[in-house]
């Protein structure tokens, strides 16, 4: 579970870059999969740590744009607090 251990390792204060990296990629290529909760808590996480990845989070704003009605309030605020917290301005998004 890619969001759930990059949530793991973001509330334990431990960056590990490298995992963040590889986290950033496979998420990247299974972003489809993703639910709600899962595109929330990976930004969340990577905001968090400020390991700020920009195409990640380009590419949790997309699928995030295209499932925007499937959000409950607490992925919506996780998201749209990660994105700030994170500078990262994604237009469609906002």
């Amino acid at each position: 579970d890619l969001s759930g251990t990059a949530w793991a390792y973001a509330v334990l204060e431990a960056s590990n870059l490298n995992l963040f990296a590889d986290i950033a990629h496979r998420s990247s290529e299974r972003i489809g999969d993703f639910l709600p909760q899962d595109l929330s808590m990976v930004v969340w996480a990577f905001a968090r740590i400020l390991c700020l990845n920009a195409p990640l989070f380009d590419t949790v704003a997309a699928a995030a744009v295209e499932k925007h009605k499937e959000f409950a309030g607490q992925n919506l605020a996780n998201t749209l607090w990660a994105f700030g917290h994170a500078s990262h301005l994604h237009e469609p998004l906002f």
